[in-house]
């Protein structure tokens, strides 16, 4: 059967300053399903290339495809919360004001019952219902974190970002959590990009990962 693609860079270029480019021409596809790894060193670009694809940065040069439609280009820009793409930090950024229940519903669109609902059924899916009505600064950090994703996934976008969501926690915690979630995106058929810089975590997490090097994208084997 073949693979639908959902993502295209085509020739992105993109630079904080004139004098300081990131990312320079890069041009890259992902299908839908697919789990995408991007490693390189800290600081190198890796978080500025989601924050393109989520639409909080527009590249300097090239164009963004999601879903057949231009998101990002010399005239064309779609906001945030239009693109429907779902995102997860490292420093799991929930609402302090909102309890776990509360941080997932939201975003969510529908009745207040129907909201609460869907948010339940996916802080059950993260094992972390028991959380529901506690607040972040009484979750440990992977308690935030399954609370985090469970926000993310809870409007079912098709495309969820992953920028290094595990890094901070312990190794038997990472791995546990690493495995559920990749087990939800299959179930789901959400496609995925995670951004790290563990090439043995982006082995075993992704379907595919290539290298961001001197501001180029370089496909590797895993």
């Amino acid at each position: 059967m073949t693979q639908k693609e959902i993502l295209s860079f085509e020739n992105i270029s993109f630079a904080y300053s004139k004098e300081s480019e990131i990312l320079s021409e890069i041009s890259f596809s992902i299908n839908e399903g697919e789990v995408f790894g991007i490693i390189g060193a800290s600081g190198i670009g890796k978080s500025s290339l989601l924050r393109l694809i989520a639409g909080f940065e527009r590249p300097s040069k090239g164009s963004i495809t999601y879903k057949g439609n231009i998101i990002s280009g010399v005239s064309t820009f779609a906001p945030p919360h239009k693109r429907g793409i779902g995102l997860v930090v490292q420093e799991k950024a929930l609402f302090p004001h909102l309890n776990s229940l509360d941080n997932v519903m939201f975003g969510l669109k529908g009745s207040k019952e129907a909201k609460a609902t869907q948010a339940l059924a996916f802080l059950n899916l993260l094992k972390a219902e028991k959380f529901a009505t506690s607040f972040p600064n009484s979750l440990s950090g992977g308690e935030q974190q399954r609370v985090a994703i469970a926000r993310a996934l809870a409007p079912k976008p098709s495309l969820v970002l992953l920028d290094e969501p595990f890094s901070s926690l312990d190794t038997d915690l990472r791995k546990e959590l690493r495995n559920e979630t990749k087990a939800l995106f299959r179930e789901n058929n959400t496609t995925c990009i995670l951004v790290t810089h563990d090439l043995e975590e982006a082995a075993s997490f992704c379907d595919k990962v290539v290298k961001l090097e001197d501001k180029k994208i370089k496909e590797i084997s895993i």
